[in-house]
């Protein structure tokens, strides 16, 4: 909860304060389409990934078994702490160029440097070690399950939404710092410099 507060309470009057602009874009999509699914997948997953820890605490989908000990509570927290200090640290190398949500009309500046350098979404990375994070310290079945439709909502998000819109706003620019940094992961996903001009859909990445 302390997370989400941070990550896009903070974040959006930081951004409002310096731009004038609260940085949310809603994105229509038609009900069905993988865009759609997206929204829907990766906001049920925050949502019980955000209530996890407070189900656990009252006995509903608990920990499981010997897992729960104090060692692997603590080894959790500090990984949900990393992960959701690098989705603030992530928004901020942004600068006036972060959103929530794609508008097709709109162009910001194409962000590469720091740690865009080293993975082309840092702030989802991020956001799924924090979420993993909470698997680890309340090890049961509502966690891992909100990772896994947070995850699938995340990439669908940026294959089906954020990508195709980069391409056709930067066109060539963004193709070239494709096909030298990793989607999620450094080197991972990278999209082929002569793939099709749009997201690569698990065709042209190395």
């Amino acid at each position: 909860m302390t997370a989400g507060v941070v990550g896009f309470g903070l974040r959006s009057w930081l951004h409002h304060r310096a731009t004038g602009d609260h940085g949310y874009r809603c994105t229509p999509a038609t009900p069905g389409t993988p865009p759609w699914w997206s929204q829907v997948l990766s906001g049920v997953g925050l949502a019980l990934g955000g209530l996890a820890p407070l189900l656990a605490a009252l006995g509903v989908a608990g920990p499981v078994g010997r897992l729960a000990t104090a060692p692997v509570f603590c080894a959790g927290l500090a990984v949900a702490v990393a992960g959701y200090a690098g989705v603030f640290a992530a928004q901020q190398a942004m600068g006036r160029s972060w959103r929530v949500g794609v508008a097709v009309e709109e162009r910001t500046a194409l962000v590469t440097g720091g740690v865009f350098g080293l993975v082309r979404n840092p702030v989802y990375t991020s956001l799924l070690i924090g979420m993993a994070g909470t698997v680890v310290m309340v090890p049961g079945w509502l966690p891992l399950l909100a990772w896994a439709l947070a995850f699938t909502g995340i990439e669908l998000q940026v294959r089906t939404v954020e990508e195709p819109y980069l391409v056709r706003i930067h066109g060539a620019a963004y193709l070239a710092y494709a096909a030298r940094v990793g989607r999620f992961l450094p080197g991972v996903g990278r999209v082929a410099a002569a793939g099709p001009a749009g997201a690569d859909a698990g065709r042209g990445t190395r």
